[in-house]
């Protein structure tokens, strides 16, 4: 597996949060509308998991292949979306390039979702995945806010850390790629995961939760634009690749 530490075959806490994630579809929009933007042409998600937001892509028309590590995902994937390619892809594989020659320089946009901050070797994840870009294409990294943050909720989920803008930029190369935004994004999260996490102790997301949550997005969308996006449960970087 690389430079995947402690690597679970079978994810049981994963697969649980995200089918309870999965019930909030305008949430996951809301994170997809923050993706959108930036794909164009050719696209690459980098660990779909269930396909909480390739969902959107796919209803949408748009040309996405879907990776995933685990056979338990890719299976799920395979079954859901049919018509798309749903590649075996370790991106800290020892031999990377070697196992992945045909995808190199052939998307014009990869994207990964709360999928770096499981990475110990997060600055090989960032080079690889621009290795698969086009001269131009696009790389979209959402990862989790906020080392204080960190919780049993990260501890089930095997996270290895939690991100500020400024560390979140500091595992892209200097070279090779410019930076074209960053932001924080989900503010109110930030006192759901605090609260169920810290306070509460939970390692599972009461699906309960993410039913309430979805309700409130709308409420939450405002909360982000009050705030400017100067915080958020969330970061996210757009770079490009030269």
């Amino acid at each position: 597996m690389g430079n995947q530490d402690n690597f679970k075959e079978f994810d049981f806490e994963g697969e649980e949060n995200l089918r309870a994630i999965a019930e909030a579809d305008k949430f996951n929009e809301w994170m997809y509308q923050q993706v959108v933007p930036h794909c164009k042409g050719k696209i690459l998600e980098i660990g779909s998991g269930i396909g909480n937001i390739s969902y959107f892509f796919d209803r949408d028309g748009m040309d996405i292949d879907l990776s995933d590590i685990r056979e338990q995902y890719r299976s799920y994937l395979k079954k859901s979306f049919e018509k798309r390619a749903v590649l075996d892809m370790d991106i800290v594989a020892d031999g990377f390039v070697e196992m992945h020659g045909d995808k190199l320089g052939t998307y014009d946009a990869v994207f990964a979702l709360n999928v770096v901050e499981h990475i110990k070797d997060d600055k090989l994840a960032i080079e690889n995945m621009i290795k698969l870009l086009k001269p131009g294409g696009k790389i979209i990294i959402l990862v989790p806010a906020y080392q204080w943050l960190y919780n049993g909720f990260d501890v089930a989920l095997e996270h290895f850390k939690r991100y500020t803008k400024s560390r979140l930029l500091g595992i892209f190369p200097t070279t090779g790629a410019k930076l074209i935004r960053s932001w924080y994004f989900n503010f109110a999260g930030i006192f759901g995961w605090f609260l169920v996490g810290s306070v509460m102790k939970k390692k599972l997301i009461p699906e309960s939760n993410m039913k309430l949550y979805n309700v409130l997005t709308p409420i939450f969308k405002i909360a982000d634009k009050v705030v400017l996006n100067k915080m958020g449960l969330s970061v996210i970087a757009v770079y490009q690749k030269d």
